[in-house]
């Protein structure tokens, strides 16, 4: 009999056999059902066949198909290489010390008014129908048209609810407005309601 000071732990190893698995998860770092539901067809369009399913928003389970089993090396080396681009939250995040604004792609703006100094941008969007030829087999598509337009007077800012936040940056940018001025209006549109994304300040 031994006495350890301050105890000790006894491990028993598990048996485990990498390439005798016949069915694989996937965990997600972020979880999301889009981004899950995507890697799931993913594989399915790389196999040739329905063996993956998305269980939640951050597991992928994977029945190893036939030509795999007992050699997973190349089924995982294939795996890993596919291209998958994440569903990502709209989110914009600001460092107050610096005046650093960093934008996500999904970032989106309501109607809205904000006076700000002697700015004035005017952000609009429009439709367009685009109608295909005669006996083309085409649709008939609305497509989206953008105009900016910035002056520098005294009145308010207007934004057109369907604008994106990088119009709104690219105008301010046109005439020389600082990032702290950003930052101002991008917490007086998340106090209002307008900004739909995540505003992060760090």
């Amino acid at each position: 009999m031994g006495i350890i000071p301050g105890g000790g732990i006894v491990e028993r190893g598990i048996p485990f056999e990498f390439n005798q698995q016949d069915k694989l998860t996937l965990n997600l770092r972020v979880g999301d059902f889009s981004t899950a539901q995507q890697i799931a067809e993913r594989l399915n369009g790389a196999m040739g066949g329905h063996y993956a399913r998305a269980v939640d928003a951050t597991s992928v389970t994977m029945d190893v198909p036939p030509q795999y089993r007992n050699n997973l090396v190349p089924l995982m080396a294939s795996v890993e290489n596919l291209d998958v681009s994440p569903d990502t939250a709209a989110k914009v995040v600001v460092d107050e010390k610096t005046g650093t604004v960093v934008l996500g792609r999904d970032v989106r703006i309501s109607r809205a008014a904000v006076a700000h100094g002697n700015l004035q941008i005017t952000v609009q969007e429009s439709e367009q129908v685009s109608q295909p030829g005669p006996f083309s087999q085409g649709q008939t598509v609305v497509t989206p048209q953008t105009e900016t337009n910035v002056r520098e007077e005294s009145r308010h800012l207007m934004m057109v609810e369907g604008a994106t936040l990088q119009e709104l940056v690219d105008g301010l940018n046109a005439i020389g407005a600082t990032p702290r001025d950003l930052i101002s209006i991008l917490r007086t549109m998340q106090a209002s309601g307008s900004l739909h994304a995540d505003l992060e300040v760090i």
